[in-house]
């Protein structure tokens, strides 16, 4: 067997080849796909190629991986020992990364396949697109206090009623025409997300794992896309600490020599995006009946609202990961405001509006008696957890950690509902 180590630049990857325990220079090879191409036709199915994990990774093992016996990527964040070499040159470190892998103490990566990379490159857009629509509405708001003029008496700047009062107000010319220049832009990323999200509406209908993630409370659309892109294949993730970890919403831990361990705040290393999804959901399970705000309210009297969000994130975290790996719904799923949830996303994949007639279950949400029965019975299971930890806290030992209990198992909730 021979281990190809690439570290890979911008333009170019150096190579080095490790054969028979001696290590040899390959020269460069240019990053373009005519290079590549003539760089696979050199390689065997006996050579395993082995590279960090970049930006154009992606496109580096797809070009690679048809003709070489295996294509391994490294984690950056753990090859430590490139980092933190006192001698550092492009040779040595693909040099390295051969020996790593011979040796076995490589920390390899996930590859997803072509239709999560695809969805994930899709999530990351509509971000970008939301993150840029932020900005200019601040800008807006900014330009707008510094003149100082009042809020909007519109709920909504930028709808119709917002923007004739936007343009009645008394701005310097330059300002003027940098707001409508601003509000211009903000039509184009609309419908550029428009766009976007409709893609992703149709690529979710035809997954069975959203419809899965939809049934949790304070899980929508967007965020269920978003996890699962980020999750890639549930089996993966040998238990739910493994995903929580993966999300970086585990507690960091300092711990030397005879000292006790202590515990800071989250590591927040990996899939950035989907965590702070997950902790929008949690934002959303503070405002709905049911167990997991229940969870919430007691986190948030002790600890505090942030904190209580970041855990009643891991704790979505947990249930998602029951969920995808049960094939199961949640149990305290509401029936109607899940068919509602499927039914806007039809729409937003473009798919037509029924007319008159039975709607389905998704149509029932619309009405009211609706609504209320399923928000009483959900109020009741917040009861029963309130009821369910109040008889544990009172019964349990002395010596029992407060703060573990109720994260870890809840029979209401975790045993029961994913």
């Amino acid at each position: 067997m021979r281990v190809i180590g690439l570290d890979v630049s911008r333009s170019f990857a150096e190579v080095a080849y490790l054969e028979d325990g001696l290590v040899r220079a390959g020269g460069r090879v240019t990053l373009l796909h005519p290079e590549l191409e003539r760089f696979a036709l050199t390689l065997g199915k006996d050579d395993h190629v082995v590279l960090e994990a970049t930006g154009n990774t992606a496109a580096i093992v797809s070009a690679l991986k048809s003709r070489a016996g295996r294509v391994i990527v490294a984690n950056p964040l753990k090859v430590r020992l490139i980092a933190e070499a006192r001698i550092k040159t492009d040779k040595i470190d693909a040099a390295i990364l051969a020996q790593l892998y011979a040796s076995g103490f490589l920390p390899e990566v996930w590859m997803p396949d072509d239709a999560t990379l695809a969805l994930r490159r899709q999530v990351a857009r509509r971000t970008q697109i939301v993150r840029q629509r932020t900005r200019l509405k601040n800008e807006i708001h900014a330009v707008l206090a510094a003149h100082l003029i009042p809020a909007c008496p519109a709920s909504d700047l930028f709808g119709k009623k917002g923007r004739a009062w936007l343009a009645s107000q008394p701005l310097p010319l330059d300002e003027r025409i940098g707001v409508e220049q601003r509000l211009r832009t903000l039509d184009q990323l609309a419908h550029d997300a428009r766009q976007i999200e409709e893609i992703l509406a149709r690529s979710a209908l035809a997954q069975p794992q959203i419809a899965r993630l939809m049934t949790i409370t304070g899980v929508n659309a967007m965020i269920a896309i978003s996890l699962l892109a980020a999750i890639g294949e549930i089996g993966r993730f040998a238990s739910p600490e493994k995903l929580v970890s993966y999300f970086g919403l585990n507690p960091s831990v300092y711990q030397s020599g005879l000292q006790p361990a202590k515990h800071g705040h989250i590591s927040k290393r990996g899939r950035s995006h989907a965590r702070a999804m997950l902790v929008e959901g949690a934002w959303a399970v503070a405002q709905t009946p049911g167990p997991l705000r229940a969870f919430f309210l007691r986190i948030k009297d002790r600890r505090g609202q942030q904190i209580a969000a970041v855990a009643c994130a891991r704790k979505l975290a947990v249930i998602a990961w029951h969920v995808l790996t049960r094939d199961e719904n949640f149990a305290w799923e509401r029936p109607a405001l899940g068919a509602h949830k499927r039914r806007q996303l039809e729409l937003q994949a473009g798919m037509p509006a029924r007319r008159g007639g039975h709607k389905g279950l998704g149509g029932e949400y619309s009405l009211k008696a609706v609504r209320d029965q399923e928000k009483a019975v959900a109020e009741q299971s917040e009861k029963v957890y309130q009821r369910l930890f109040s008889r544990w806290r009172a019964t349990r030992p002395k010596d029992a950690p407060s703060c573990h209990w109720p994260i870890r198992v809840e029979p209401d909730e975790a045993s029961r509902a994913p």
